[in-house]
């Protein structure tokens, strides 16, 4: 899929594969008559880091479909596919260079600090200038975030996202909140109760075209031991695909996402999120035309605000902070350990199997569709890796293997700060820790488990509850003085001392044999 049209390139334009944006700053000064784009898939993006063949047959599918539309404008394009098997972006680069007389590389700011900094090695190596552009995908503006956390000593994502609603004029009433609060989370903790949830709308579907078979095809013959299942691909794709996805998404779930966006079902895997994270994340969608439509959604009476600030608040709150958050620590990260867990990441989130209803429910759809929502990341299988104490950069690791919709600047800050307080709560005010009577409340995975939520030791004991009591047990000391879960310290030393001692001898057994 490769057109060289031109030994001699001004311009080489790097597109890499979470920046299939058709409104790319890349394009603003783009001159068909001497430059040039270029895409490459490399077996190192799949493979290290690992990537699941959900991601990976989404990634190369999604950079197939967008060269596509790139000659359909009628733009140079260099591509390497995963058949010429190139390990590395300096691979192929080094190979483009020998191909070409190129005067300088071009790119949009990549996603993960790794890829932008071996690329910065390279063109130092090869002598070539390097142009690094903004990202016009996202709602802050260039250093937006960094003026905002200046002289702050605690960067709580509400008071950013408060920015943000009021200099877009987003869910804003004459200068006031929409309903007169700024959030609603207070009224989107509901759980399905023994009915169940009411009659859940199936999302869209997506065909598999030529694009997507082939793709199948070539990542089982040339990246063939990728973590994770196939057994369908329903992603969206390209530009149409999402925006169709989007407008499922609003028309037929937004109305009830509010109020159940943090339960959980056996069984049912997508309830009524929108699925387009990915889509976003690859930027086949802006993060403004969805907050658009939903807003639009609440002002036409379609959709209630709780829901629809609450799926705001997700993106322009959340998402844009958490790249703040990345940028801002980019050095860091993998460093990261302030509660200094060493213990090695279970088997069975490579396989599935456990007997804890919980993680096997969770992890089965992670297997087998590259998706999880926030609560099952978070209070599933986050929360069993904080309290296993598994190394956070094996549990960050695993994350960015996994999910469809896992690029560094959203996944790390996510993993490591907010579900395993790696950073010591530069992110999260807390560590987000739970028993096994949080995951009873919020869902029905309790029922007909091998353990029970309420026993923390014994045959039947739930391993989420053992452990938790374990975590507070080793981090006592500063937990007492936690605002928030001093109190748990109280009820740990409230325990009769034989109550302690079996606790502890049940996760010393969790910790050397685990379910």
């Amino acid at each position: 899929m490769s057109q060289n049209q031109a030994k001699a390139i001004r311009n080489l334009c790097l597109v890499f594969g979470d920046q299939l944006d058709q409104q790319s700053n890349l394009f603003t000064d783009f001159d068909p008559q001497q430059d040039a784009l270029w895409m490459a898939e490399v077996s190192d993006e799949s493979s290290n880091p690992a990537s699941s063949k959900q991601r990976t047959v989404l990634f190369l599918s999604a950079m197939r479909h967008f060269a596509q539309w790139i000659e359909r404008q009628d733009w140079p394009l260099v591509y390497y596919s995963i058949i010429e098997q190139f390990g590395s972006f300096s691979d192929v680069l080094a190979q483009t260079l020998q191909d070409y007389s190129v005067q300088q590389i071009r790119c949009v700011l990549p996603g993960d600090y790794r890829v932008l900094q071996a690329l910065q090695n390279f063109c130092k190596q090869q002598q070539i200038e390097l142009i690094v552009l903004p990202d016009s995908h996202f709602i802050a503006e260039q250093g937006e975030f960094q003026n905002w956390a200046n002289n702050r000593q605690q960067l709580r994502m509400e008071y950013w996202y408060r920015q943000l609603r009021k200099r877009c004029n987003i869910l804003m009433n004459n200068g006031k909140p929409e309903g007169g609060k700024w959030n609603y989370d207070a009224d989107n903790r509901k759980a399905f109760g023994k009915a169940g949830p009411p009659q859940i709308p199936i999302p869209c579907d997506f065909l598999e075209d030529d694009i997507v078979q082939q793709v199948r095809k070539d990542v089982e013959q040339y990246l063939p031991n990728l973590p994770g299942n196939l057994p369908r691909f329903f992603w969206p794709v390209d530009r149409q695909q999402a925006l169709q996805a989007l407008q499922d998404f609003i028309d037929r779930r937004l109305p009830t996402f509010g109020d159940y966006q943090d339960a959980m079902w056996k069984g049912e895997p997508w309830l009524f999120h929108s699925r387009i994270s990915m889509a976003i994340n690859l930027k086949l969608l802006h993060p403004m035309e969805v907050i658009q439509a939903a807003e639009n959604a609440y002002r036409q009476g379609r959709a209630p605000l709780n829901a629809v600030e609450g799926f705001i608040r997700q993106i322009l709150g959340w998402r844009e902070y958490i790249r703040g958050i990345y940028w801002l620590q980019r050095e860091q990260w993998s460093q990261f350990n302030a509660l200094d867990n060493q213990r090695d990441l279970p088997q069975m989130y490579w396989d599935g199997k456990t007997q804890m209803n919980c993680m096997q429910q969770s992890l089965k759809q992670v297997l087998d569709y590259g998706y999880g929502h926030h609560i099952q990341r978070l209070m599933i299988t986050g929360l069993y890796a904080l309290l296993a104490e598994v190394e956070p950069q094996q549990i960050e690791a695993w994350y960015l293997a996994m999910y469809v919709d896992a690029v560094a600047w959203v996944e790390v800050p996510n993993t490591l700060g907010m579900s395993q307080f790696a950073d010591g709560g530069i992110l999260a005010s807390k560590p987000y820790i739970a028993s096994g009577n949080y995951i009873k409340k919020m869902s029905n995975y309790c029922d007909g488990c091998a353990f029970n939520p309420k026993n923390a030791s014994g045959d039947k004991a739930c391993p989420m509850t053992t452990l938790y009591w374990h975590f507070i047990y080793r981090h006592q000391d500063w937990l007492q003085e936690h605002p928030r879960l001093a109190m748990q310290v109280k009820h740990w030393h409230n325990k009769s001392a034989e109550e302690q001692a079996a606790i502890l001898q049940k996760a010393a057994q969790i910790f050397q044999n685990q379910v």
